[in-house]
């Protein structure tokens, strides 16, 4: 598949992968966001804007269909396949029954209008800290603006124990602490507005924050301190200047943010790329704005492996012409294919023969690059395998993916770990290395979680492990209550 975005769901303490082409999505969908007049004064104007910036479409729109908001997208994950629900007002198969406060109760504490429980693969534990207001707005859009859609999507099956939908409510009461958002009085609105966009709406943590043994967030000094998600690593979001975005200005951090590209730093991928195609680059300039002045505040948080910033890596070298045109295809089909050979042959034409890429920065520099200069080179891997794709101002960025399913040239695990180790070496973090079996891993979808190997068998065994584990959570956090 092109790439892979991931959200995390804890049904039974278990993360979800949600695979898919945001940017196939994105052209079907009404994504012109309301003017800032439009969204002060007009509930359903407002309402939009919320549902954009919350990126509802990406998960509720199937790209195949095309059917705005109608579900059936599959988020595959390793306990099985959930599929999106239809959240247009239809009312035989979608949202056009349920009452103000149910349709809340599904927003912020992830319970559907029949009272059986959601799995998060929707990210309710951030929209739980949604205004009243904001909810308001957003079913006044929901039940007025977006057309209703009669089809059922796929139904979501999954094995046991995951199939226990219940189970959830044991997961919630131990992980679920969000309330709707409140200003606090010793900041300005601006940072308080900047805090309610990434917290809960835009829910950043999703993403960016590390995960416990039952794939909660993990608070304190790890929050948004960057995470894996499956394939993709998200960056460190702190203010350290090395590991996190300290050494960003505010014009670079506004252009990443809006058009998911800056010179001489990063280029929006995966997940990011998602984000920035189907919903930050329609925030208006106040709410970045916002979004910067609350980053800034984030407590730095260093990665003792990284001695510099991910940028600061890397020197333009002009290697391969050493190379270039003096091998035919079948030497670079070979499965002992140099690193030089390779980038001659795959990565040169766009990114040229000295990693400095075009002129115009169409085609990004491997030098000075977050992808190459970080303290993973999973992303890197992953742009190889999945490719890079995202659409700004009606303008699509597209680099070809070199996995399985590739329009240009499918490469294998060994090629793709010796053209990445040669990519690091020659213009990014030389101290990282690539493998085989880091290369299959990613192509699989990343590491397995811990919850997910135990459960793993369909086997009642397998269930009741989990089940009690999850029991005896929940016993240990009411307890901790009532002290």
């Amino acid at each position: 598949m092109p790439f892979r975005r991931a959200f995390y769901y804890a049904g039974i303490a278990a993360s979800v992968l949600l695979s898919g082409t945001a940017a196939k999505a994105a052209e079907s969908l009404p994504l012109a966001a309301p003017s800032d007049h439009q969204t002060g004064v007009d509930l359903i104007a407002r309402g939009k804007y919320l549902a954009i910036a919350s990126d509802c479409a990406a998960c509720h729109t199937d790209p195949d269909s095309k059917k705005v908001f109608a579900g059936g997208y599959a988020i595959h994950s390793p306990m099985g396949i959930i599929y999106s629900s239809n959240i247009t007002p239809s009312k035989q198969f979608g949202i056009g029954n349920y009452t103000e406060e149910q349709f809340s109760r599904a927003v912020r504490d992830g319970v559907r209008g029949d009272g059986s429980y959601l799995y998060p693969a929707m990210p309710y534990p951030s929209y739980a800290g949604l205004t009243d207001a904001d909810i308001h707005a957003l079913y006044a859009y929901f039940m007025h603006e977006v057309k209703p859609v009669d089809e059922q999507p796929q139904q979501t099956a999954l094995n046991f124990p995951f199939n226990m939908r219940f189970s959830m409510a044991g997961w919630n009461l131990l992980f679920l602490h969000n309330k709707p958002f409140k200003p606090q009085e010793d900041h300005d609105a601006t940072w308080n507005r900047g805090k309610y966009l990434v917290d809960t709406v835009e829910h950043c943590s999703e993403c960016h924050t590390p995960r416990n043994a039952l794939m909660a967030l993990q608070g304190g000094d790890a929050l948004y301190s960057g995470a894996m998600l499956g394939s993709w690593h998200a960056p460190n979001l702190t203010s350290d200047p090395v590991s996190g975005l300290g050494s960003w200005s505010d014009k670079d951090l506004a252009q990443y943010l809006q058009s998911g590209h800056v010179d001489g730093k990063a280029q929006a991928a995966g997940p990011m790329a998602e984000a920035v195609t189907n919903s930050l680059q329609y925030l208006h300039d106040d709410d970045i704005k916002a979004i910067i002045a609350y980053l800034r505040t984030l407590p730095p948080v260093r990665d003792p492996s990284q001695t510099k910033a991910a940028a600061d890596f890397g020197t333009v070298s002009n290697t391969d012409t050493a190379t270039r045109g003096i091998h035919p295809i079948s030497k670079f089909l070979s499965a002992d294919a140099s690193g030089q050979t390779l980038y001659d042959a795959a990565c040169s034409s766009c990114h040229q023969p000295d990693g400095k890429g075009t002129q115009d920065g169409f085609y990004p520099s491997l030098v000075h690059n977050t992808t190459l200069g970080g303290s993973s080179p999973d992303n890197l891997v992953s742009a190889i395998l999945f490719g890079v794709q995202r659409t700004v101002n009606g303008k699509s960025v597209l680099m070809p993916a070199f996995g399985p399913y590739s329009d240009v040239q499918a490469l294998t695990d060994k090629q793709v770990a010796t053209l990445s180790n040669y990519l690091l070496k020659q213009y990014g973090n030389p101290q990282l290395s690539v493998t085989e079996e880091d290369v299959k891993t990613i192509r699989q979808g990343g590491a397995t979680p811990l919850i997910a190997k135990i459960a793993a068998p369909a086997s009642l065994g397998a269930g009741l492990i989990v089940l009690i584990l999850v029991v005896l959570l929940v016993v240990w956090r009411l307890r901790r209550k009532r002290r």
